[in-house]
């Protein structure tokens, strides 16, 4: 049986994990994973039936009438909900929010947890996320756990949201990134937190070419150390 490389990349919201590791993944030719965009589906669904962050009953209940899916066109991914296409919906400061909220509900955990981990059992991978390397892929080879400060992460979505046309402001993206990690960090459910074996990446004083190179120096290190 051939043996797959399943490469876990966790850390905080805003730190560029998405971003990076997709790079990376097409660079090696692996299959990138966003498991934050399926919980962002679900928190978009949720707050279409107008359902609170806070209502768990609500938000449990719900959960039968998900599908999620996650397709790649022209090598890049692409989220659908219900068979809806997704991808830009997800990306708001208010399904941050609601992203944050049933991620910490442990029935929508359960409800994905298969479904990544069989991901892994396919092909080399790429995944990103909150809990990859601590929960989702605890045997992993390589993890990173990629981070940069909260000034650094507000500028970079502050910037990425005004191009976009969004009304926004630098305090509330920094209070709002500030806040997303108080709720990460602190819920009861698979908080977020760096795996004992994973490797410390922060990209506060990196570009975006500097912290690919930086990932895709990692795993080679780290698959040439397992092999």
């Amino acid at each position: 049986m051939m043996k797959y490389i399943s490469v876990a990349i966790d850390g905080p919201s805003g730190a560029g994990k998405s971003t990076v590791a997709r790079a990376a993944a097409a660079k090696l030719g692996y299959v990138y994973v966003d498991t934050g965009a399926m919980y962002r589906s679900i928190g978009l669904a949720v707050c279409r039936k107008g359902i609170a962050g806070e209502d768990t009953t609500g938000i449990v209940a719900t959960l039968p009438e998900i599908t999620i899916q996650l397709t790649y066109q022209d090598g890049a991914q692409r989220v659908l909900l219900n068979g809806e296409d997704v991808s830009e919906a997800i990306r708001t400061p208010e399904i941050s929010y609601y992203a944050s909220k049933v991620s910490a509900v442990p029935e929508v955990r359960k409800f994905l947890l298969e479904t990544q981990r069989n991901m892994a059992k396919n092909g080399n991978i790429l995944m990103d996320g909150r809990d990859i390397g601590t929960v989702i892929l605890p045997d992993a080879p390589v993890k990173i756990f990629l981070t940069a400060s909260a000034q650094s992460r507000a500028e970079r979505r502050y910037k990425e949201l005004i191009e976009k046309g969004q009304q926004v402001t630098m305090d509330g993206i920094l209070h709002d990134i500030n806040e997303r990690d108080r709720q990460d960090m602190t819920r009861a459910v698979a908080p977020l937190k760096q795996a004992d074996d994973a490797v410390l990446l922060d990209t506060s004083s990196l570009t975006l070419e500097e912290s690919i190179a930086a990932v895709l120096r990692i795993i080679r290190e780290k698959t040439e150390e397992k092999a």
